[in-house]
């Protein structure tokens, strides 16, 4: 398939997945974690997915939110943290399955959010894969194939 046609194909399928495709369903933030997407992202980028991260245990519960921009072909995620504070060690990674492209990660000790991460819109027959981390808390998802 010509690059130009493929790219087009793929901005189509991330489009239809990010308005409520069967992969693209947001898995809902609880009451208890009422974190909401922080624009760190930038202008044009919408939220197509969203994993929380939290236990029973977790007293710092946090989201990891993969947004989209159709204009410029791009995903990005972010980790954020349900209510800014003390700094904690925060994590947020980016990649493509079945094979890797490259993990696009952010690490350190924050007090609201690591990221943003950018990656290229998936290949044909790939898939995204992502990751937080809060403290000692992780969650990770992967969807939105092309």
């Amino acid at each position: 398939m010509k690059t130009t046609r493929r790219k087009a194909v793929t901005a189509s399928v991330l489009a239809v997945l990010a308005l409520g495709g069967t992969l693209a369903a947001t898995s809902p933030a609880s009451a208890a974690t009422p974190t909401h997407y922080n624009g760190a992202c930038g202008a044009g980028y919408d939220v197509i997915r969203t994993t929380p991260i939290r236990s029973s245990q977790s007293t710092i519960p946090a989201t990891t939110f993969v947004t989209y921009n159709s204009t410029a072909g791009k995903v990005c995620a972010v980790t954020v943290r349900s209510t800014p504070g003390a700094r904690v060690f925060m994590e947020v990674t980016l990649d493509t399955w079945p094979y890797s492209s490259g993990e696009a990660k952010d690490s350190g000790s924050f007090t609201s959010y690591a990221g943003p991460v950018y990656k290229d819109v998936p290949d044909d027959g790939q898939c995204l894969t992502w990751s937080g981390s809060i403290d000692i808390y992780y969650n990770s998802d992967n969807g939105n194939c092309t």
